[in-house]
């Protein structure tokens, strides 16, 4: 199909009025506060953002979790298309995500090497959780990141999460919620998924388990956290939708205090990793 096609179903799938601000988000406010040398001392959160790239939407989701009350260090991490208004090619070029996603397996296993012994948290937004999954399976297996927060991933529910589950030390918490029918149901049943599937995207309903898991493969299922939304998440203002999980004030009372909590508890497997 060509790309004039495509984008003619890209719009057809999101409302005029979400099509626009995508395509006209700002570049977001700066965070360069969030990650100053004192704050990467204590950790590093990294967020990526979806296929519409660095915003206003990602930025406030840096903000809440600071406020929620993460103290180690916060970026956004920029893994699309430098080409202006290549949303599309952000979710649909495969070859080109596993490249950005061995950059961002890089950047965290360089961060490693310069904090030994900190946490690395990946809190993916949409395609951006698509790129953590995908980033998270490249590391080492003796250098886990501490956990993968994944918000209206845009991957497939039977997307085989066992490499990267294997990889976290807390495992992967997918917040999704069915009320996000039009993104990641209509509009990844007709453009596909970040791991090239046309089905509705797990960030609307969910992972699957594997019909076939062994008991190793049982033990890091049980890692995988499944958060649904619900009704009085409103109160914080996520009414359900994709752009929700990104709103400030949810952020600060949900996200937030658990990568806190995280960052205070104790590792649940023997050891950190040694240089």
């Amino acid at each position: 199909m060509s790309a004039t096609g495509t984008a003619a179903i890209f719009q057809r799938w999101i409302p005029t009025s979400i099509y626009i601000a995508f395509c006209l988000a700002p570049g977001g406010c700066s965070v360069g506060d969030l990650n100053t040398a004192e704050r990467r001392e204590r950790g590093l959160v990294i967020v990526l953002p979806g296929i519409e790239g660095p915003s206003n939407w990602n930025a406030n989701l840096a903000r809440g979790l600071a406020e929620g009350g993460v103290r180690s260090a916060i970026e956004i991490h920029d893994w699309g298309t430098p080409i202006p208004g290549g949303m599309l090619i952000n979710l649909a070029d495969y070859e080109r995500n596993q490249a950005s996603a061995e950059r961002l397996k890089d950047h965290i296993l360089e961060y490693m090497s310069a904090h030994p012994r900190r946490s690395v948290h990946l809190v993916g937004h949409s395609g951006g959780g698509g790129l953590a999954v995908l980033a998270v399976e490249k590391l080492p297996t003796n250098k886990p990141v501490s956990s993968i927060v994944l918000l209206a991933a845009a991957l497939s529910p039977d997307y085989d999460l066992r490499e990267s589950l294997g990889r976290t030390r807390f495992g992967i918490f997918n917040y999704y919620s069915k009320l996000d029918a039009g993104l990641l149901g209509v509009g990844t049943s007709l453009a596909g998924t970040i791991d090239r599937q046309h089905v509705i995207a797990a960030g609307a309903v969910g992972f699957n388990r594997p019909s076939t898991v062994d008991d190793a493969s049982g033990r890091l299922y049980s890692k995988l956290h499944q958060i649904e939304w619900r009704p009085e998440m409103r109160a914080y203002g996520h009414l359900g939708g994709h752009m929700g999980w990104t709103e400030r004030s949810f952020v600060r009372r949900y996200l937030g205090p658990l990568i806190s909590d995280l960052n205070s508890s104790p590792p649940p497997i023997s050891g950190w990793e040694t240089e």
